[in-house]
């Protein structure tokens, strides 16, 4: 089974550098574009079911780059990291010393922690791995989430630190499940 994984194409909020995990903005006029760029290269994979999350960004990119018309399931395990407080404040130092620091004691009200995302994520690709063994599949979601796949794959940093690892707007990334 492979496993593919796009980003969502840019938005307003990213343009911004501001926390955003729930709010629902769509991408922009470049978020489109990168999505064009990418349908070509979707197209050009072996896909047989697309699961995406149920976020606006998510379905709007996966609305353009869905080329071949596959089977799309909407799943609310691959939504954004939560960032509770954060939300709609612009990135500061919180994000590069804690925000993606797995061993961090800072307690946000609302934040999900980078245990609790790693571990939403880890149960949802052990599912589908089981539930969908004979089929090559996307992931339509977010920088957060594509991150938390990276380290399923992937050994954490000795020093907790996942800031090293980040997914481009449309970027697409192939893993073997």
């Amino acid at each position: 089974m492979k496993l593919y994984v796009i980003r969502h194409g840019r938005t307003n909020i990213n343009d911004e550098h501001k926390y955003y995990g729930s709010l629902d903005d769509d991408i922009n006029e470049t978020g489109v574009k990168q999505a064009k760029e990418a349908r070509e290269k979707v197209k050009a994979l072996d896909i047989d079911l697309i699961i995406c999350s149920p976020l606006l960004r998510t379905k709007h990119t996966c609305e353009i780059i869905n080329a071949n018309e596959v089977s799309v399931i909407y799943d609310d395990r691959i939504v954004e990291r939560e960032t509770g407080t954060l939300e709609g404040k612009e990135l500061g130092d919180f994000y590069d010393t804690d925000y993606w620091n797995y061993y961090s004691k800072q307690k946000i009200e609302g934040l999900e922690t980078i245990p609790d995302l790693l571990g939403r994520v880890k149960l949802f690709l052990d599912e589908i791995k089981v539930k969908y063994a004979d089929k090559n599949v996307l992931l339509v979601t977010h920088g957060g989430v594509a991150r938390a796949i990276y380290y399923y794959f992937n050994p954490l940093p000795t020093d907790g630190m996942l800031n090293v690892f980040n997914t481009k707007n449309c970027e697409i990334k192939e893993y073997v499940l």
